[in-house]
């Protein structure tokens, strides 16, 4: 193509002096671009170039060609092509400074000598312009090149190349935003799995604190075990005494934690529990039941679990155990997430 590409400015050169000599002799008979055989009858003029002008007319090409004169358009148009901007850019080329001439002057044999000449060299930059994949620009040089001929066949294969080019280009956007989706799907499935291992991590290491706090606890009960009972008979009898006048609420002396839902512990749901329960005379929890939570029916069946263990001392009422309803909020949160 670029081998190609050289021969075709050569050429290009070549129809540049053709240009000029037709030119000059259009000046010399009035600058209209017609021609007059012997005895004052028109040249007939060919069937494709007058094609050429009739769809020139269709054309809208920028407001400042319109101001220019023939004489200025051609001068332009060869100066683009000299430059090697036969179809681009747009408004400042080849094609357009001519196909403005065939409007203002149809039967300008320049011109139209002009365009069929560089008609092939045009699609060659049309082609490159597609291998650069931009698209609209390729669009607009091809309307370009079926203003000047809108029947050559080269217009049908640039085209088709250029419908196949947007086509493959569109496959190959789609295949890049499924290979990000399929990545960002990736990426949050990691993060998904790494923020539940790292609760069971959690879940695990407050399993092994609360053992640790039990074994310690044990430890000390025994410890305590012998001196509590040189001392059970004293403070039975100091408790006695105080009992006659005594009034106090229930005292909670054990609060067993809930478990943390498994399911609500993958999907890191957090919230709490409201418990209405009895706390009987001898520090047993009963009926406990749920009167609120947050969110609902996720966290009820281990709040419950875990308040059915707890124990209380007793409320007193003038010295007397007596069975009191309490209510209770139950926390869940996950270790980390305040």
């Amino acid at each position: 193509m670029a081998n190609d590409f050289a021969i075709a400015r050569g050429r290009v050169a070549a129809t540049l002096l053709l240009v000029a000599l037709t030119v000059a002799l259009s000046a010399c008979s009035g600058g209209s671009g017609s021609s007059q055989a012997p005895g004052g009858k028109a040249a007939p003029t060919a069937a494709k170039p007058a094609t050429m002008a009739s769809t020139a007319a269709a054309m809208k090409p920028a407001d400042h060609l319109q101001t220019m004169t023939v004489d200025q358009l051609m001068s332009a148009a060869q100066k683009a092509l000299k430059e090697d901007r036969l179809v681009a850019p747009a408004g400042d080329n080849a094609f357009d400074y001519y196909l403005e001439v065939l409007k203002k002057s149809p039967n300008n044999r320049a011109a139209q000598d002009a365009l069929r000449e560089t008609f092939p060299y045009g699609a060659q930059t049309v082609d490159q312009t597609i291998n650069q994949k931009d698209f609209a620009e390729a669009q607009r040089e091809i309307n370009l090149l079926a203003s000047a001929d809108p029947t050559n066949y080269t217009l049908t294969i640039l085209r088709s190349k250029l419908d196949a080019a947007r086509k493959v280009a569109t496959q190959q956007q789609a295949a890049q935003q499924q290979a990000q989706q399929a990545s960002a799907a990736e990426k949050t499935r990691l993060a998904a799995a790494a923020s539940v291992l790292k609760q069971q991590q959690a879940q695990a290491a407050l399993v092994r604190q609360q053992q640790d706090q039990a074994a310690a606890l044990k430890q000390q009960q025994a410890q305590a075990a012998v001196q509590k009972q040189q001392a059970a008979a004293l403070q039975q009898q100091q408790a006695q005494q105080a009992a006659q006048s005594l009034n106090r609420e229930a005292q909670i002396v054990r609060q067993v934690p809930p478990q943390y839902p498994l399911n609500a512990a993958r999907d890191g749901e957090q919230g709490w529990v409201d418990v209405e329960f009895t706390v009987n005379a001898d520090g047993s929890v009963a009926n406990a039941h749920v009167t609120d939570a947050q969110p609902r029916r996720v966290f009820d069946r281990a709040a419950l679990d875990a308040v059915d263990r707890w124990r209380f001392k007793p409320a007193l009422i003038n010295g007397r155990p007596t069975a009191v309803v309490l209510k209770r909020r139950v926390e869940f949160k996950l270790s980390g997430n305040g």
